[in-house]
């Protein structure tokens, strides 16, 4: 028995000093465009008051995007030029990121957004890989959560061998992650890797079912690709499948979570399991090795 304790014991400690690096979307590409919105109306401006609105509720975004991964905010352009015309905008950024990262990610969005849309757009809406930035003049024409508003499927397909089966089971997985994740959720299972994040303002229920309806949406629109990304107007999902196993992958972010629509990446980690399990019995067996020699070199003592 105290052999065996001392097994325990060890295992234990060599998972504690030796932990594996969660998995996660590559940090090298979440300012990359991924696609943009921009209304058709523009509003008259011949006085500044719009662009000032404007650039005032952008600026405020930028600065409480280092404090939090959700905001939103208003301003109004006042005076009689402005009419008492407001603007409100939001920002969100990837659950996974870092509050460094999301703080560069929402900075790069102002200059995009008057950029791709100008300053005189009544709506626009940005998407970058890891944070995106959506604003509206009050009493623009509202949309629903489930309306897709951007796909991408991968050219490659990978019918048979088993991947619907992964796919639907890692979806499954995602539905459920989301939820008890509050928002955010990301995982690999059976070299799917799939995310999922919902905005910050929905429930864990409507969470629920906008991933729902992204995920049938996915099966539609992309079929058996070999990946997919589905935005959804309140929601997106991301997969992807690699047939020789989910390489690891860097993070932007390390042990900060500020925001609380952070979940983890827990059911389906077969590989790094066993990969765990395998380094801590090797580790073990080098100190049973160790022990039984020094046992040895005792029990000669003793006979001497």
């Amino acid at each position: 028995m105290g052999l065996l304790n001392f097994f325990s014991s060890t295992l234990l400690l060599l998972l504690i000093l030796n932990p594996v690096p969660p998995l996660s979307q590559s940090a090298s590409d979440y300012t990359s465009l991924v696609y943009k919105g921009c209304s058709k109306q523009t509003l008259s401006d011949p006085t500044g008051l719009y662009s000032q609105a404007l650039s005032s509720l952008l600026t405020t975004l930028v600065q409480q995007s280092s404090k939090s991964k959700y905001y939103k905010a208003s301003a109004g352009a006042g005076g009689s030029g402005g009419g008492g015309t407001s603007f409100s905008g939001v920002f969100q950024c990837r659950g996974d990121l870092s509050s460094s990262d999301c703080y560069t990610c929402v900075s790069k969005l102002p200059s995009l957004v008057t950029s791709l849309c100008g300053k005189t757009s009544a709506a626009a809406r940005v998407q970058l890989y890891g944070c995106y930035l959506l604003y509206e003049v009050a009493g623009f024409a509202q949309i629903s959560g489930m309306e897709l508003l951007y796909k991408a499927c991968g050219a490659t397909n990978v019918a048979g061998s088993g991947f619907e089966e992964r796919r639907d089971t890692a979806f499954s997985v995602l539905e459920n992650g989301v939820v008890s994740g509050h928002g955010f959720y990301t995982t690999n299972y059976q070299s799917m890797y799939v995310l999922a994040q919902c905005e910050g303002s929905l429930g864990d229920g409507d969470c629920g079912e906008c991933v729902k309806s992204a995920v049938q949406r996915s099966e539609v629109e992309c079929g058996s690709s070999i990946s997919g990304q589905i935005y959804l107007h309140k929601c997106f999902i991301s997969y992807s499948y690699y047939p020789n196993g989910v390489p690891r992958r860097s993070s932007s972010s390390s042990s900060d979570s500020s925001s609380g629509s952070s979940g983890s990446s827990g059911n389906g980690n077969t590989g790094k399991t066993v990969a765990i399990i395998l380094g801590g019995a090797a580790g073990v067996g080098f100190l049973v090795i160790l022990m039984l020699f020094a046992r040895n070199l005792l029990k000669k003592h003793d006979d001497f």
